[in-house]
């Protein structure tokens, strides 16, 4: 789960929002624009989705082992 994690915010480990690959899922997923995510509205969208957050985790290290 923590390996999915590590991956997508490569290069951007102390500021996760602004990877261009998460920031793609946020928008994908909660339809905000891309380019205004900031670091207030990463962490809203965590705690407002935890529960489909961790599931996919679970769901991402199943199909990785």
């Amino acid at each position: 789960m923590l390996r999915f994690l590590w991956r997508a915010s490569k290069g951007y480990r102390l500021t996760p929002w602004r990877s261009p690959y998460l920031r793609w899922r946020i928008e994908t997923y909660s339809g905000l624009e891309a380019s205004e995510i900031r670091a207030g509205d990463f962490w809203k969208l965590l705690w407002r989705a935890r529960r489909e957050l961790a599931r996919f985790l679970h769901w991402a290290a199943r199909m990785s082992a």
